[in-house]
Order: structure tokens, then sequence, then C-alpha cells
């Protein structure tokens, strides 16, 4: 698992575990009522808590729910909240993906579904923005261009291999030939930095030239795509909205291949889609890769520790939230893969199915 974080929540283990997730606003005046939804849900959480286990065996996580009211700013908010409550943990996520309704979850774990969610489709990366007159290296976080790379290469103002006599300039085989050996020496620098960060590159470019930089890379792997670059406006706000949209067309095409990869695995009889057997074979840490309904969601009564039986009322005592947020977790938890989604694709598979390691 990528994410500190998801690693420490999906494999805690305490009764009670509380996890509120909400929609937020970024902007004032919506970011206002925020607080009041959030207030709302502490309190759903505070009488469904007190009703199951007493007041004095929760005081903590109450007491933690009255820090938060306190000193969270939401101000600051992004499009979603996240808090995560328990008698030894208190953790409170901003991200940047909404969520369908404001919910409540309580349990024996934490509802890790949106880091999950977060740690698929966050991503770090840096910005090549490449031509032949210069060359500059940003670093990216989504949609958002916060620093940039400057070193002896970067920014790179002009092209040192840059011919100004007329006569080489017309012989376009040694015009070629120098900015191949340009786009050299900016990938050696660019692969440097990547051994150094680990971040992965997004060129923007035009076609020629980011074919040209595939031909000379070191590294060809490192560079994950580019976006068409606008000399009219190569502004950063321009510059990270372009980056980002390739970024996410490749999550998507990332999830595309999970979801093929689980449709291959059916005949070869890896792939379950009963929710009972899912839930015992993530347990046992069989489960490869699951692939879930983004909406769907499924309360649940155990009748023991591997069974189970469906309900609608989330508030009887006992009752776990959404099923599916455990069996997340046991696949997270024991190296196995996770995607939420709502791509058509998956509509073949049903709203959940798991492929199984052996």
């Amino acid at each position: 698992m990528k994410n500190e974080l998801l690693e420490k929540l999906a494999t805690e283990q305490s009764n009670p575990c509380v996890t509120v997730s909400m929609k937020t606003h970024r902007t004032f005046p919506d970011c206002e009522k925020d607080e009041i939804r959030l207030k709302n849900l502490f309190k759903e959480a505070e009488e469904r808590l007190t009703d199951e286990f007493g007041k004095r065996e929760v005081s903590g996580i109450l007491a933690k729910m009255d820090e938060i009211m306190e000193i969270y700013d939401f101000r600051h908010s992004l499009d979603s909240l996240h808090i995560f409550l328990s008698n030894s943990t208190k953790e409170v996520v901003r991200s940047p993906w909404p969520v369908d309704q404001n919910k409540v979850h309580i349990s024996d774990g934490f509802a890790v579904k949106p880091l999950i969610i977060m740690n698929e489709r966050v991503a770090d990366y840096m910005i090549l923005l490449l031509s032949k007159s210069g060359s500059r290296l940003y670093l990216a976080n989504n949609d958002k261009i916060y620093g940039e790379i400057e070193n002896d290469v970067f920014p790179s103002t002009d092209n040192p291999f840059n011919v100004t006599s007329k006569v080489a300039q017309s012989d376009s085989g040694k015009m070629d030939s120098m900015l191949l050996e340009y786009f050299n020496r900016i990938d050696k620098a660019v692969v440097k930095i990547h051994r150094e960060n680990g971040l992965k590159v997004l060129v923007v470019a035009t076609e020629e030239n980011y074919t040209k930089l595939k031909k000379v890379a070191d590294v060809p792997s490192i560079y994950i795509g580019y976006s068409a670059v606008n000399y009219n406006d190569d502004s950063v706000h321009t510059i990270s909205k372009s980056a980002w949209e390739v970024i996410q067309s490749n999550q998507k095409g990332e999830r595309a291949k999970a979801i093929e990869e689980m449709q291959q695995a059916v005949s070869q009889g890896k792939v379950l889609t009963d929710l009972g057997e899912i839930y015992k074979v993530a347990k046992e840490g069989r489960g490869e890769l699951l692939i879930v309904h983004n909406n769907y969601l499924q309360p649940v009564l155990m009748n023991g520790d591997d069974t189970f039986e469906l309900i609608d009322d989330v508030t009887i005592h006992g009752a776990i939230d959404d099923i599916n947020n455990v069996i997340a977790k046991e696949v997270v938890s024991k190296n196995g893969r996770v995607i939420f989604t709502n791509q058509d694709e998956i509509k073949s598979l049903g709203k959940i199915a798991l492929k199984t390691r052996f």
C-alpha cells in the first residue's frame, strides 16, 4: 500500500471505530453550512454510540468530536471531509473527491473507501514543458502546480545546440540531430530528478517533440503521456489543467484495464460475485482484486465471524453500515487491490466482484 494512513486505518481493529464522511465546499458562503452538517452528523454518531455502548465507554470519542468542532477550519475545505475516530485514533482528512452522501459509519473497523479512492486517484507527478527553444520542469499534485525545479539545467531558456547559421538551418538532418541532442540532455536531467523523488512525468509539448523525446529517452517508462502545448497560453494554470486531464484519462484507462482483467478471470473460475463468499475469501487473504460499483452500499448484521444477513436499518445494534467497506479493508490490508468505479464496463460483473489469488 502506498499510503501510510490508509495502511494504518485499514488494519486498526477497535470497537467502536467511527467514520464520518460528508460533502464540503471550497467557497464562501457554502462552506459555512458545512459546520452545521458536521455538527448534525456528530450528533447522529453520538446518539448511536451512547445507545449501543453507553456514554462512559465512548467518552474519549465524544471528546474528540468536540475538539474537531472547535479547531477545524471550514474555510479551507476541499470537496469532502472524512473523520476517523476511535479510543486511540483521531484522523481528519480533506479530499478533492466528492461523496454521494453524508454518512456515519460505526463498526469494529474504519470505512476506508474514501482513502482507497484518494490513494488510487490523487496524483503527484512532474510536468515537463518542452519546446525547441527551452524547457521548464514543474512539480504538480492533481490539477495544481505547486513548485518548479531550478538547477543547472532547468529552467532552460534556450537550446544550447541551436543552429544559427542559415546554411546549417537549411540542412533538416543537421537541425533534427541538434534537436535530439538537446532533448537527450533534458531527458538525462529529468531522469536524475526522477531517481531522487520517484515522480513520473507528464510532457506538455507538440506530438512531434514528444515523439523525439521518447526516441532519445534513457528510461522511457517515466513519461506517462503528453498534452498538446498551446503556445498562445502556456500559463501555469493552463498547463496544469491540461496535464490533469491527461492524468485523469490515464487513471480511467487503468480502471478499465482492471475491469478487463476481472472479466478475463471469470473464464478461469477465479471470480466471485456472491457477497457472502467475497467477504469470507477477503478475510482469508485470498482477494487479489476487488471492484465495487461506487454507489453500491449494503448494511448487514453479523451472525458470527463469517456470516451476516442483509438489512436496511443501520441503527440496529451491531449493524455494519456498509459491508463493502469491511471487505475493501480486508483486501487492502492483505495487499490486494481495490477499485471503486462508476464506469459502465463493470455492469457485466454486477455491483461487486472479487478476483481470487488461487
